[in-house]
């Protein structure tokens, strides 16, 4: 990506991580997926930086999405989590996670 031709204003990409909501609020059950989770929120702010002088951004999106591994779980502990979200309260879904995608993109 490093090596991409720039548009005019020196853009030459951008890498998009995901993390979970479960990196800053990991529950019972969850201490190795927050700390995964954690681990990749904690590394963009460094690799942003490194990769800003190639003309490269970093950012990471941290979900709490409709995702097959939420959406195995029984129909009480999705709603629970879907309560969590404060507006709208309930589960993203997969069009919204790729809508903002391409909205970091265009940006």
């Amino acid at each position: 990506m490093g090596q991409n031709k720039p548009d005019p204003d020196g853009h030459r990409g951008l890498v998009v991580n995901t993390a979970s909501v479960a990196a800053f609020e990991g529950q019972v059950g969850q201490a190795a997926s927050s700390a995964s989770k954690g681990g990749i929120v904690a590394m963009t702010l460094p690799i942003a930086r490194d990769l800003a002088p190639l003309g490269l951004r970093v950012v990471t999106i941290a979900p709490l999405f409709s995702t097959p591994l939420p959406a195995s779980l029984p129909e009480k502990v999705q709603n629970f989590l879907g309560q969590q979200v404060p507006f709208p309260s309930r589960l993203g879904h997969p069009a919204e996670y790729t809508h903002l995608v391409q909205a970091l993109a265009e940006n």
